[in-house]
């Protein structure tokens, strides 16, 4: 072998090396970043509580090195795959949890708009449900856990399954209201949540298919090494960016517009609607985590097309079966 194409093999080897440190850099920013923030919410003395120091970010990135060396034997396309799995995983979780939480929270609404709580669950209880401090912590979040043991078993990520369903509360309110002229805030509250989750999980799914709208002027032109230098920069430069100021904006303090709403289980005045519209806003600050998880497996797919290296996934056309 040549001198230079030795050379040209390093080069490779060490782009590699560099992109895996970098991505994994970002997967161990993102989770000391949220440990971080449960416990900027939780315990009022935690030492870092504010702003994440960048010490922080030095251990992440630093932590990120030495699992690259340690794994060097892997892929750019391996270790996209993994990532890939953490975030199927994460997603089949959280449909799972909403919904359990949805007709779990609408059952709930349904019995106290009627007046039957008290008879049902007994006074105290009553009360108690009635309350979102109380809802929140001992019906939601359970309910939450109860979501990630069930997809610990399933494989399926509920897109097909919750689309139905919202099509199915659509039309309950539609005949309730024309045929019964009966109508409830909890029904529409329903709607509405699994609309959220359905948009905001199904995001990083729809990335990894290549279904968001692209805008595409020159790229369908390309090479398949261009397509991919130009996807490997989109991802850092737009993709994880995007993500980035979502999570700091949302959830930089107590105050920010993520935190303060999951921290004060924050409900909607009108009616006896239902308890989730906190639950709604940390879907955003879901939508943030699972997307720039998701661009720094895009990132290295992109890097190992433009390195032409082998076992590129394949992208069914739309429609095709």
């Amino acid at each position: 072998m040549s001198s230079e194409h030795l050379n040209e093999g390093l080069a490779e080897d060490r782009l590699s090396l560099y992109v895996r440190i970098f991505g994994w850099g970002m997967m161990f920013s993102l989770a000391l970043f949220l440990i971080n923030n449960y416990f900027l919410l939780t315990v009022d003395s935690w030492p870092i509580s504010g702003n994440i120091s960048a010490g922080i970010y030095v251990v992440a990135f630093a932590s990120a090195f030495f699992f690259a060396q340690r794994t060097a034997h892997r892929g750019l396309r391996l270790d996209a795959a993994y990532i890939t799995e953490i975030n199927t995983f994460i997603v089949r979780a959280a449909f799972w949890a909403v919904l359990f939480i949805g007709l779990a929270d609408m059952v709930i609404s349904f019995i106290r708009v009627e007046g039957m709580l008290p008879a049902a669950f007994g006074e105290e209880m009553a009360k108690k449900l009635g309350r979102p401090q109380f809802r929140g912590p001992y019906v939601h979040v359970p309910l939450a856990f109860l979501g990630i043991v069930v997809a610990m078993f399933t494989r399926t990520l509920g897109f097909t399954w919750l689309a139905l369903l919202i099509v199915v509360a659509e039309l309950a309110i539609v005949i309730t209201r024309f045929v019964f002229s009966y109508e409830q805030a909890f029904m529409g509250d329903l709607v509405r949540f699994w609309y959220a989750a359905l948009f905001l999980f199904a995001s990083a799914y729809t990335l990894l298919e290549e279904g968001h709208v692209r805008v595409d002027v020159f790229y369908a032109n390309f090479r398949e090494t261009k397509k991919g230098f130009v996807n490997a920069w989109g991802a850092v430069l737009l993709g994880m960016s995007l993500c980035w100021t979502i999570l700091i904006i949302g959830m930089g303090s107590k105050s920010a517009i993520i935190n303060s709403p999951v921290m004060n289980f924050e409900v909607s005045q009108v009616g006896f609607g239902m308890y989730t519209k906190y639950l709604m806003a940390g879907f955003l600050g879901l939508f943030a985590i699972t997307m720039l998880i998701q661009f720094v497996s895009q990132l290295m797919e992109s890097v190992a097309d433009y390195k032409e290296q082998p076992g590129k996934r394949v992208v069914a056309a739309p429609g095709a079966h």
